[in-house]
């Protein structure tokens, strides 16, 4: 049993790594390959497929989309800069914090995108090494995902743990505080990182 065990394990890790160094479509042929293995090589009933979740990442998508195209998306990069710009000093933990807000409203990393050339300017112009902010910011967009109600990683913890009596408001009480706490201290940590711009040869 073990040693299947094992070998299942291989075949999963083999799927990913074949997957993620060919790219793109790469991956779900190679996942599709691995459940094939996994199928017809040891026998595993294959899942039913995650409709509720694909349901969730069609909506959202969608509602990016026509965000984009009335303009919500400018309207709301015209906000963060303008709160990016109030408080350039405090760019390593104002920026992160907004680019958390942005993806936990919209459901998708994928929004903040347009705040990086403004967290790079703001910063540079202020003397403070741009990479600091936008590390954290970048990560704060990933993690507003889990947080984020409206995001497919929420419909798929609320699908495992609904049978065990945890729903969306118990799911948010743990999420919510502890991102915004991780990307605060990750923004602490990360105002240490580096030379200062003015004492940095390369910059």
């Amino acid at each position: 049993m073990l040693v299947k065990l094992i070998f299942e394990f291989v075949v999963v890790l083999g799927a990913i790594f074949l997957g993620s160094r060919s790219g793109g479509v790469g991956l779900g042929l190679w996942g599709g390959a691995g459940v094939l293995v996994l199928s017809y090589g040891f026998g595993l009933p294959p899942t039913t497929p995650p409709i509720d979740v694909m349901l969730i990442i069609l909506a959202v998508i969608m509602a990016a989309a026509v965000m984009e195209a009335a303009g919500g998306i400018d309207y709301l990069v015209g906000m963060a800069e303008r709160i990016i710009r109030r408080n350039p000093r405090q760019i390593t933990i104002v920026a992160p914090l907004v680019c958390y807000l942005f993806p936990f409203g919209a459901g998708t990393g994928h929004v903040f995108y347009p705040l990086l050339p403004i967290i790079y300017q703001v910063a540079y112009e202020n003397g403070i090494r741009p990479e600091r902010p936008m590390a954290v910011a970048t990560i704060a967009s990933q993690q507003a995902i889990t947080a984020s109600p409206v995001s497919a990683a929420m419909a798929a913890m609320i699908a495992l743990y609904e049978p065990l009596g945890i729903g969306l408001p118990q799911i948010m009480l743990i999420c919510v505080p502890a991102t915004v706490i991780g990307v605060i201290v990750a923004a602490l940590v990360q105002t240490r990182v580096g030379k200062e711009l003015k004492d940095d040869p390369c910059s």
